[in-house]
């Protein structure tokens, strides 16, 4: 069995990586300076990869046992792996899949509005977030803007924002159907004045730089975030809540699993490159954390893309594979997709199957569905059964009640695909597309474990 987690330090690190993370841009710059930090190298797609970076590293460091670590950033997805050394053409993947994005509001053009005497801000939603939970708090515009000379920067405002309730003395139905008109109810205040002497792209720009003005914007990705502090609470501070762990518990969980697989690749007989206890060989270790889940995944830096297999070739090919042999590894291969699932409510029992119930606290679920909305088949389940054996961790497994259609995942995206066989698992919330949302931290700690164990198995 691993050396269990200490479930109060991970907790206090994954709310320093929320904290860091409003965006999607911002969730990936900040895996990589962590990655960075761990002695991963960040490699350029528009720039030739030679013989490549992969195996150039891996055959430098062979002799000392080092593994090849690198990482590429596409967008607000990034992708990054361990290559054990001896690596050949044919060596399998060890796959985490995640996405950074979450649902909310984002940024339209021209997007300096206003009401009445009140500016406000003009959004379009963003996937699918519970409306009524963005109402009446402070909310901040994040993500990244491009200027006319092709920089793209990172920005945050900070608590800049509110999408402000009708009072009940106004609206006297409201605590028993309030509807919400998703153009004219949404619209966020930022201040009162004159629509002509404030301007939105402006203070983006001033943020961004102190020499820029919104004339040196020529683009922007701004999405809303909330700005309330993670939290701890509850009996024995068992619960956490916070905003984006749909499905930021996931990335960080790959990344916290990836950066501790890493240090302990170094030296021969090191668990990276060690032999996989399902194929027999050593295989490459890849946290891909994609964007756009949200919408359906359909980008170049989402699911449906060509990142994953983008990347994963050019490991290959840098490893002198034929495209036979990447077939091979890919038949060869796993991928977990890690997405956030749905603990029992406690106020809605009837929402959920009568008998497959988990818990928060009762551990991360194998996420299970007749219709392939989840790619989890028998061999995943053995698979997850034994990482989480491995890990020292409980795990619960969910299916849909019958009455509620099911959601679906990158899972099936990505074994669709590329053939790589995938698992679903995740951590069980309440209030999931919620503004904030409730885990309870031993789960989160725990799929982090899980994803250790996944990553470097033991015979």
């Amino acid at each position: 069995m691993d050396a269990p987690l200490d479930v109060s330090a991970y907790i206090d690190d994954f709310t320093q990586y929320l904290t860091a993370s409003p965006s999607s841009y911002h969730a990936v710059a900040e895996a990589g300076r962590q990655l960075t930090a761990a002695g991963f190298t960040r490699l350029d797609e528009t720039e030739p990869w030679p013989v490549t970076a992969a195996a150039a590293a891996t055959a430098a460091a062979a002799a000392e046992g080092e593994p090849g670590r690198h990482f590429v950033i596409r967008d607000g997805a990034i992708i990054a792996w361990l290559t054990p050394a001896g690596a050949g053409p044919s060596t399998p993947f060890r796959i985490l899949g995640a996405h950074t994005d979450s649902p909310g509001f984002k940024l339209k053009p021209k997007p300096t509005t206003g009401s009445a005497g009140w500016l406000q801000a003009g959004v379009e939603i963003y996937g699918g977030p519970l409306l009524n939970s963005w109402l009446d708090r402070e909310l901040e515009l994040a993500g990244r803007v491009v200027t006319r000379d092709g920089r793209e920067l990172l920005v945050r405002t900070g608590p800049f924002l509110r999408i402000p309730q009708l009072a009940i003395h106004l609206d006297r139905d409201a605590n028993t159907g309030l509807t919400l008109d998703r153009q004219r109810h949404t619209s966020p205040v930022f201040g009162v004045g004159d629509l002509g002497r404030a301007d939105l792209v402006d203070h983006l720009a001033g943020l961004a730089g102190a020499e820029l003005t919104g004339a040196d914007i020529a683009g922007y990705d701004i999405l809303t975030a909330d700005t309330a502090t993670p939290a701890r609470f509850g009996l024995d501070g068992q619960l956490f809540a916070a905003g984006r762990m749909d499905n930021l518990t996931s990335v960080y969980a790959g990344l916290r699993a990836l950066i501790e697989t890493s240090a302990l690749a170094a030296g021969a007989g090191s668990a990276a490159s060690a032999p996989d206890a399902a194929t027999g060989a050593a295989h490459i270790t890849v946290l891909a954390a994609f964007d756009h889940e949200e919408l359906g995944s359909e980008s170049r830096s989402g699911a449906s893309g060509p990142l994953l297999d983008d990347i994963l070739t050019r490991i290959s090919a840098g490893l002198g594979a034929s495209t036979e042999e990447r077939l091979r590894a890919y038949a060869a291969s796993w991928c977990l997709s890690a997405d956030a699932g749905h603990s029992v409510h406690p106020n809605y029992p009837e929402k959920h199957d009568p008998v497959n119930r988990p818990i928060a606290g009762g551990g991360p679920l194998l996420k299970i569905n007749a219709n392939q909305r989840y790619a989890t088949d028998a061999h995943g389940a053995a698979l997850w059964v034994a990482a989480c054996a491995q890990a020292g961790v409980a795990y619960q497994e969910f299916v849909s009640n019958n009455t509620v259609p099911c959601g679906s995942t990158i899972g099936p995206l990505t074994a669709t695909r590329l053939g790589i066989r995938t698992v679903d698992v995740g951590v069980p919330l309440l209030s999931m597309h919620s503004a904030r949302e409730l885990a309870h931290v031993n789960d989160l700690a725990a799929l982090s474990a899980a994803i250790r164990a996944f990553f470097a198995p033991r015979p």
